[in-house]
């Protein structure tokens, strides 16, 4: 039987205080297994792909098909405004549980994500890489996948596509046990096009713009890749960089 819907029209409602610590902590969502999104498209995203739907908190005009097992909570337009982090909220916001964290599995194919902070291009990637089917693992530094800002730009791929996350130590010695070279996009003059080798069979590391791949990492792959490019252009924004490689990765396979 559903639950009963609940009204909800103070700011001071314990739900209420809870997503604004939600949406503004890594350590708070950590912490209560939840996390945040925003928007009537996500919902609907979330409720098709099963995303662990908790809570759902929406206006009087938004009339969602929830499950029977998820919290709704009606709340005035004002309240709304108060906690939806967008300028012009659409009039629902949701919780959901934390995906249970797994152990990190090799995979030749594979995108390996270091230092990318830009919630824009972590959530491009994220959902280029459910496109096309990568795999993606994110090294300590990148941002928080399941950041309101992320999961937004990911288009509801982070429902879709569980994330990997691990320390570069458990990356390199499984990648090493299961014969998967380590490879990195880099301006290095030994470096080779990604079209003349086999990126397939490979773990391709990406860095941010700003900083590129730590030195850590850059030391330990044994490939140096580079994307082909107009010569008096020298990099690509992220998102784009590993949006060209995995595309690559799929036409390797072929």
């Amino acid at each position: 039987m559903k639950t009963q819907k609940e009204y909800i029209s103070s700011r001071k409602n314990p739900l209420i205080q809870q997503v604004r610590r939600l949406l503004s902590s890594r350590k708070e969502r950590e912490s209560s297994g939840l996390f945040v999104s925003d928007g009537t498209k996500l919902l609907e995203e979330a409720i098709r792909w099963e995303g662990k739907l908790t809570t759902v908190i929406h206006t009087e005009n938004i009339s969602p098909n929830l499950p029977e097992t998820v919290r709704e909570v009606i709340v005035p337009d004002e309240i709304m405004e108060y906690i939806s982090p967008m300028s012009t909220p659409q009039g629902a916001l949701f919780l959901c549980r934390l995906p249970e964290k797994t152990e990190f599995v090799p995979q030749p194919g594979m995108l390996i994500l270091d230092g990318i902070q830009d919630p824009g291009n972590l959530g491009t990637i994220l959902r280029t890489a459910d496109a096309l089917d990568v795999p993606v693992v994110l090294l300590p530094g990148c941002a928080d996948p399941y950041s309101h800002k992320v999961v937004r730009s990911s288009m509801g791929a982070i429902f879709r596509t569980p994330v990997m996350e691990a320390d570069f130590e458990t990356v390199k010695a499984a990648c090493q046990k299961a014969g998967i070279p380590l490879a990195v996009t880099a301006l290095q003059t030994d470096a080779k096009d990604i079209r003349t080798v086999p990126i397939s069979k490979m773990a391709v590391v990406i860095g941010s713009e700003g900083q590129g791949v730590c030195e850590k990492v850059m030391n330990a792959c044994t490939e140096y890749l580079i994307i082909p490019m107009n010569p008096r252009c020298e990099s690509l924004n992220a998102a784009i960089a590993a949006s060209i490689v995995m595309w690559q990765m799929k036409n390797d396979k072929e």
